[in-house]
């Protein structure tokens, strides 16, 4: 039985384009791929109103110390690294930016706000003749304050930042600027090399697709991108990735973002960077772990700021590192799944609340209801 499509549409059999969209509106089942329905995705964060679970955030959460993958909390599930893996991309491009500021540094590896010194930091990469070289799509701040409005620019795209950095690597390697997006090109197979250096040089992703900016992203498990966290660890004196992100945080991220209030709350021992539809990377240097830590979180419905800021406070306090609480509560109360740390952290897991004395006390009467 074939797709009923509207009468109309562009796509349906036949029709110019219609081959490149999907057979089945079920999806296809591809051989070593598996779905989101074909992996068991865990419980994260359980938000209780008055004892009873209302609401559950699943995920994964994968640990690595140095190659070795110590933790799995469902972290089989294959997904794409996005934004999180900027600080990979740019190592292909470390020594064209050796000369540049710690502000155009922390830009490249950046998914910003789109604020004044965003824009800025990613502006001053290039000079005005090349700006028209830089294809982000056009978008609008992240975060818009008040009723702030801001005409649509390629510049307050979040990966502004990035796309310079390379547009300004690429000039100096020497390698054309066109088609620097695609997976063609000098920069992707630059990027594969650095991948490749943590996961083997006989590794391959399952898939590779379009990131929303536009640049090539691949496919990993969770417990991949954790070791290959794990590494930025190892090679944080090789180049000025590490320095350059704990210099500026803010221009990593934004005002209140979680990756630069980890930043800020590490003071030099943790670099955090999110990724788009729920990702968060950690790579933490602790002496428990001399290889050096990586761990990476995947929300499985995608981005949630709240949630995954009260799964990175529990982690981080775990290790003796202490992350600010993110918002007040509404309402219902979070706590947090004990497998989202290893099993001799449990004991200070349960020590980390996901309140302050600040949140609101709403999710029922203050005295007993008797039936």
């Amino acid at each position: 039985m074939s797709l009923r499509h509207d009468a109309n549409s562009a796509v349906a059999p036949g029709k110019p384009g219609s081959s490149i969209y999907p057979d089945s509106p079920l999806g296809e089942d591809v051989e070593g791929i598996p779905t989101g329905r074909q992996v068991e995705w865990e419980p994260l964060v359980d938000y209780r109103r008055n004892g009873v679970s209302e609401n559950t955030i699943h995920g994964a959460v994968a640990w690595a110390h140095g190659d070795e993958v110590i933790h799995s909390f469902g972290g089989n599930v294959l997904c794409y690294g996005r934004s999180m893996m900027k600080p990979f991309m740019l190592k292909a491009f470390t020594d064209e930016l050796e000369d540049c500021s710690w502000e155009q540094k922390a830009i490249a590896v950046a998914s910003h706000n789109g604020d004044t010194e965003h824009v800025a930091a990613a502006q001053s990469l290039l000079s005005e003749a090349e700006w028209p070289l830089m294809l982000t799509p056009v978008d609008v701040p992240l975060i818009q304050f008040g009723r702030q409005v801001r005409r649509p620019r390629r510049w307050y795209h979040t990966c502004s930042g990035e796309h310079a950095a390379i547009l300004h690597g690429c000039r100096k390697k020497g390698w054309k600027r066109a088609g620097y997006t695609l997976p063609t090109h000098e920069v992707f197979n630059a990027y594969m090399e650095q991948l490749r250096a943590y996961l083997g040089k006989d590794w391959k992703p399952a898939r590779i697709a379009k990131d929303g900016c536009g640049l090539p992203t691949v496919s990993n498990t969770v417990a991949e991108l954790a070791q290959i966290y794990a590494g930025l660890v190892r090679d944080k004196n090789d180049d000025w990735i590490w320095e350059a992100m704990c210099r500026h945080p803010d221009i990593v991220g934004g005002f209140n973002r979680l990756d630069s209030t980890i930043l800020k709350a590490g003071e030099g021992r943790v670099i955090a960077k999110e990724g788009a539809d729920g990702l968060l990377g950690m790579a933490i240097e602790h002496p428990d772990y001399p290889k050096g830590l990586g761990i990476v979180v995947k929300i499985a419905h995608g981005w949630n700021s709240q949630a995954t800021w009260y799964v990175a406070r529990a982690i981080l306090g775990s290790l003796g590192i202490e992350l600010r609480n993110p918002y007040p509560l509404h309402r219902q109360k979070a706590f947090i799944v004990p497998g989202i740390v290893p099993d001799n952290l449990h004991p200070v897991l349960e020590t980390i609340p996901t309140w302050d004395e600040w949140d609101p006390d709403q999710d029922r009467w203050q005295y007993e209801v008797e039936l």
